[in-house]
């Protein structure tokens, strides 16, 4: 089973079947070959399959998880480290912007705090993570707050609040944002995540006739091609956007501003390990002091 197990950590890794097979040498039928006999093993399926797509289930995100377990315990047979103390495992959700920004620090000082843990940082989509916090599959999140009431074991603190900009290329005139909206063509924050759906409602209200020309989940992405002169967009100025880039200009929205809150959810206190615990309480102090020169 350890065969059948690397190749899931490829599939994950890699995203499709035959980026999979690529990487580690085998053709699409037997990476599909392989995960069928893994699930027919045991018992239950990993995948939701939708045509040639096929992307990790709830259980299939959860025994990937513990495939990275039993591969590390298996390449460690024989070892002389086989009789020290065993690792703690802390998994961290994180969005994108979250790893480059706040949990840096907060990750170097619970390593130094805690080094017989191990972390590993698990990236997604809000609502991906949130739901993997609530199932169990990750200690913990930072993440954007959603637009709807959290379940009612899990725990929320705000860590930061951003503004949204109108960022606009450089060599465009202007600095009326709602006039730039209109004329000039639009990026979309994806509305499939939490802060797209905030930018959806905002211009919804606004009933702004937009000349849209792409939709972008990630933020950089959308910076770039604001910068590459493609348009305009609606963003939220978070820790890596303290200076735009020299293509890049941010227009305030004045009375119109609207925030993306990012926070931190896990269960209650009561519920998590002291090494969780103790991350939790390093990613909020982060958090507190990451408008200071040496943030944490």
């Amino acid at each position: 089973m350890i065969r059948e197990l690397r190749t899931l950590l490829a599939v994950a890794r890699e995203g499709t079947f035959a980026a999979a097979g690529d990487k580690i040498g085998l053709t699409q039928a037997a990476v599909s070959a392989q995960m069928q006999r893994l699930e027919s093993e045991l018992g239950f399926e990993l995948f939701d399959r939708k045509g040639r797509a096929a992307k990790l289930n709830k259980l299939g995100h959860q025994t990937l998880l513990q495939a990275q377990e039993l591969i590390r315990l298996y390449e460690n047979l024989g070892s002389p480290s086989v009789g020290a103390p065993p690792s703690v495992l802390v998994n961290v959700g994180a969005i994108a912007s979250a790893q480059r920004s706040l949990l840096p620090a907060a990750l170097t000082r619970f390593h130094r705090q805690h080094p017989q843990c191990r972390t590993r940082i698990v990236p997604g989509l809000s609502l991906e993570l949130l739901n993997a916090v609530d199932a169990g599959e990750i200690d913990l999140a930072v993440v954007i707050r959603p637009p709807f009431s959290l379940q009612k074991d899990l725990r929320w603190t705000t860590l930061v609040s951003e503004p949204f900009r109108l960022i606009a290329p450089r060599n465009v005139a202007g600095d009326d944002w709602a006039e730039l909206l209109s004329s000039q063509q639009f990026i979309r924050y994806d509305r499939s995540s939490f802060g797209g759906r905030q930018v959806d409602k905002f211009l919804r209200g606004m009933h702004f006739a937009l000349r849209e020309v792409c939709e972008v989940d990630e933020l950089e992405a959308i910076v770039k091609l604001v910068a590459n002169g493609l348009g305009v967009a609606l963003v939220p100025q978070v820790a890596a956007f303290r200076r735009w880039p020299a293509a890049v200009r941010a227009i305030d929205l004045g009375a119109h501003t609207f925030h993306r809150e990012v926070g931190l959810v896990h269960r209650a206190f009561g519920n998590l390990s002291e090494p969780v615990r103790d991350l939790a309480n390093l990613i909020r102090s982060c958090a507190d002091s990451s408008g200071d020169a040496d943030p944490c």
